[in-house]
């Protein structure tokens, strides 16, 4: 194997790390989107007092003040999402190039 396809293949390793990087990445801001959602849901139904935790402590927060702040987290765990969602895209195109100049340069060797 030549020198060329064998860092094409390093690279690939490396994408493929950031890949499974990128993937917990998502996974944690999904997570964390999807108990938003349920807060702001629940926030929606209840007619007591609402509070927030900041921290270790548990402070009384008014309705509006914290359905406002949950929706700019929403709004961010989404655009968070759709970021990583791009990294992964780009990377995965990378990944198919190079496993396509690797196989090509494999069957050139070969015959």
């Amino acid at each position: 194997m030549d020198q060329n396809s064998q860092k094409k293949i390093e690279e690939l390793q490396l994408i493929e790390q950031n890949l499974s990087n990128l993937l917990m990445q998502k996974q944690n801001f999904q997570s964390r989107l999807l108990e938003n959602e349920n807060a702001l849901k629940e926030l929606e139904q209840t007619k007591k007092q609402s509070y927030k935790i900041i921290g270790n402590l548990l402070i009384s927060m008014d309705k509006e003040k914290l359905k406002k702040d949950l929706t700019d987290e929403k709004e961010i765990f989404s655009l968070r999402i759709k970021n990583i969602e791009k990294q992964e895209n780009k990377l995965k195109e990378r990944a198919t190039e190079l496993q396509s100049e690797v196989l090509k340069n494999l069957n050139k060797d070969g015959k």
